[in-house]
């Protein structure tokens, strides 16, 4: 006898909406949000504006992971969501530096590149089946990384300092370690196949 317990409709509603409206996942997806004013204020070139927008993401960042750990609020849900609102965020960061400094544009290609394909793995982990992995301390300090690079340009924009190899440096720093991040979850994800090839190697066997 099947040990499996069956969920009604109404159920499985309510264990979605359970998954969906935690707090963590309000604040990712309030940094999605907060990605078009970022974008229209630095188009706009109100550099000032974009550059609190993007403080508040980043700091917001920084709170749902504490508040997903110390509330026992974690969700699978909220393991996609997290990193999406990251990398989306970041892109549109991008996007914005290029705008200002067209030299970045090489590198800032190689960061949507990176991002692109793991936004790629983590469809597929997903699809097979497989829980993504959580987002480990290389992945965030990447971030932080990211975002104190971006608020410097900005800030050199706004005060009209212009200094081509330090906005480089900078870019060139945070890429580094964004490629450090790309490998070791490239790591991550070879094991998460292999161990699913494997479950389902042992299940044909049986």
């Amino acid at each position: 006898m099947s040990n499996e317990v069956k969920l009604t409709e109404t159920e499985k509603k309510e264990l979605i909406t359970k998954d969906l409206m935690t707090i963590p996942n309000a604040i990712s997806f309030f940094r999605v949000i907060l990605i078009t004013p970022f974008v229209a204020f630095f188009v706009a070139k109100m550099y000032v504006a974009a550059t609190i927008t993007v403080a508040i993401s980043g700091l917001s960042d920084c709170f749902d992971g504490l508040i997903a750990r110390k509330l026992h609020m974690e969700s699978e849900f909220g393991k996609i969501i997290d990193p999406l609102a990251d990398k989306l965020t970041l892109l549109a960061a991008g996007f914005c530096v290029i705008l200002i400094e067209p030299m970045a544009l090489p590198l800032m290609a190689a960061m949507v590149i990176k991002d692109l394909l793991m936004i790629i793995g983590g469809v597929l982990v997903v699809k097979h089946g497989m829980i993504p992995p959580k987002s480990a301390w290389y992945g965030k300090v990447g971030t932080v990384l990211f975002y104190i690079t971006v608020g410097l340009i900005v800030l050199m924009a706004v005060f009209g300092y212009v200094n081509r190899p330090l906005t480089i440096s900078l870019l060139c720093v945070t890429l580094a370690f964004e490629l450090f991040s790309f490998i070791n979850y490239a790591f991550i994800y070879v094991k998460l196949m292999k161990k699913k090839d494997k479950d389902q190697d042992s299940k044909t066997e049986n």
